[in-house]
């Protein structure tokens, strides 16, 4: 196995030099070809750094933590890819949870963090998580950035454009004529439930179009939470002609829940949700979306909870250079 003495031997430099340049110090000063060489010959000799040494020399584990509520959800695919490209270019590795399993305040968090098993955390909160364990999580040893979710008293959140995500999807659903429309978003206790309501209420105001807070359901994300929420509003009087879902998830229990009472989409009723998964183009009909930047969303989460390790101050932040995207299907046409 190949040492930083054979590296710095075939590179030509000091063994101090390869040290700083292969494990990223801030402070190393060595010319753009002087790097070049010293990492042409890491990959020549196959060399791998010994991350064992490293942590007990530098106190750091290399690792991060993803905590996301459910690693089977597939709108978490592209989150993931943002957090571990972002992780890879400062050489560290991603240790990925569950919820579930690691709920604030919880064992596995001691662990994870009282331990030093992890230099940062990344979190997207569950809907259950109170304020009380959220504190008890920020204030643990290691930093901690919480996705798509601020907390009142920890700044440094890294969030979506919720608010203009959904006023793309009623924009779309105006323009194809509907003004009767209904929202299925997250419960009342939801961070981006609440934003993507307030979306849904500016485009509406925006066209100068009534709300009718009948139309209007809180039940969450999830399929069954989708069915219910369906359900609810098109056995009303005076049923929706179309529907923006706040989130795919609970846009697929809608379509399953279309199915058992017998209403078409797009035809009965149009539906339009957020986020964008391979689900949404495999569900029938396919359904239109509007795609989120989840990969950025993730790739600026780990850049924030790195400047936290690092000692910097970080404000909240909302990913609003890269624009969310409507996807057209056939689950939208026009009244």
């Amino acid at each position: 196995m190949a040492t930083l003495s054979d590296v710095a031997a075939l590179a030509g430099v000091s063994v101090s030099a390869v040290s700083r340049v292969l494990s990223n110090a801030p402070a190393t000063r060595v010319s753009d070809d002087t790097r070049e060489r010293i990492h042409a010959a890491a990959k020549t000799l196959d060399y791998r750094p010994n991350f064992a040494g490293r942590a007990l020399k530098t106190s750091r584990s290399q690792v991060i933590a993803l905590v996301v509520p459910d690693l089977t959800n597939a709108i978490f695919t592209e989150l993931m890819r943002g957090v571990e490209d972002a992780a890879i270019a400062r050489d560290y590795m991603v240790l990925l949870g569950r919820a579930e399993d690691m709920q604030p305040g919880g064992a596995m968090i001691e662990r994870l963090i009282g331990e030093g098993r992890v230099d940062g955390m990344l979190v997207q909160l569950a809907e259950d998580v109170t304020s009380a364990d959220v504190d008890r999580l920020m204030a643990g040893r290691a930093p901690v950035v919480l996705i798509n979710s601020v907390e009142a008293g920890h700044p440094g959140s890294v969030v979506l454009d919720d608010e203009r995500a959904a006023r793309l999807g009623v924009e779309h659903l105006l323009a194809l004529g509907h003004r009767r429309i209904g929202l299925i978003t997250g419960v009342p206790e939801s961070f981006s439930g609440q934003r993507r309501a307030d979306g849904f209420r500016q485009a509406m105001a925006a066209a100068s179009v009534d709300i009718d807070e009948a139309l209007i359901t809180r039940l969450g994300y999830e399929p069954r939470a989708g069915r219910e929420a369906f359900r609810a509003l098109m056995t009303t009087d005076d049923a929706p002609t179309a529907i923006l879902v706040a989130n795919v998830n609970a846009a697929i229990g809608a379509l399953a829940e279309a199915r058992s009472l017998g209403i078409s989409v797009p035809d009965d009723v149009s539906v339009v949700a957020l986020h964008d998964a391979w689900t949404a183009e495999n569900t029938w009909p396919p359904l239109t979306t509007v795609r989120l930047p989840l990969y950025e969303l993730g790739r600026r989460a780990a850049e924030a909870v790195f400047a936290r390790m690092s000692g910097g101050a970080v404000s909240d932040v909302t990913v609003a250079d890269a624009a969310p995207e409507l996807i057209e299907r056939e689950s939208t046409a026009s009244l």
